[in-house]
């Protein structure tokens, strides 16, 4: 069973499972569109004001965008750029364009995060970092799930977003602090994904 799905079941999260029919005969088409969607991370304003009291600053990097609002917190939008994926049935990657830099000001280190990959049978998050190959498991979806489909498109809506341990680890060990754990919630993720077709 994947992490994401045996986090589903044991913590008796809500999965609704919407298959929502494409009507009509199918047209022959030779052009292929590419995957489309986007992971929306909105954090927490708690999140944010204990992190720029330990020093941490995240900053999102081309082309993910970031947008604040004091009550909401702060949104960072991920671009789908790839990936096949059946989010419904646990399997599959969806990979994401941008990043996210963490600098701690506290002791002048900062570690850089690309490629934004999603694996949906594992049920994290990976992200490469500077001067790495080697994908780092970093951000979980967790709290209650709601996965759905319309058409072609997939959503996971997670109503808490949690910092992996080998994330925490990760964090920790470049920035030079104690601040990040396991499980620490940084907020919720809004999650869609049409395949290419």
């Amino acid at each position: 069973m994947s992490r994401i799905s045996a986090r589903l079941a044991a913590t008796g999260a809500a999965v609704v499972l919407s298959l929502t029919a494409v009507s009509g005969a199918a047209v022959a088409d030779t052009a292929v569109t590419p995957a489309a969607g986007q992971a929306v991370i909105t954090t927490d304003v708690d999140f944010l004001a204990n992190a720029a009291l330990n020093g941490i600053v995240i900053i999102p990097i081309q082309p993910a965008s970031p947008a604040y609002d004091q009550t909401a917190g702060l949104t960072v939008t991920l671009p789908v750029s790839g990936g096949v994926a059946n989010i419904p049935s646990f399997y599959g990657d969806v990979q994401f364009g941008g990043g996210l830099l963490f600098l701690n000001l506290n002791t002048g280190k900062s570690v850089t995060f690309k490629q934004f990959d999603f694996s949906v049978d594992n049920g994290y998050f990976t992200a490469v970092p500077n001067g790495s190959t080697t994908p780092v498991p970093l951000l979980d979806p967790a709290g209650d799930n709601v996965i759905n489909r319309t058409g072609l498109t997939q959503n996971l809506n997670s109503s808490s977003f949690q910092v992996d341990a080998a994330g925490a680890q990760y964090l920790d060990t470049k920035l030079g602090t104690g601040y990040f754990t396991a499980g620490q919630q940084i907020g919720k993720l809004a999650l869609s994904y049409t395949p290419a077709h």
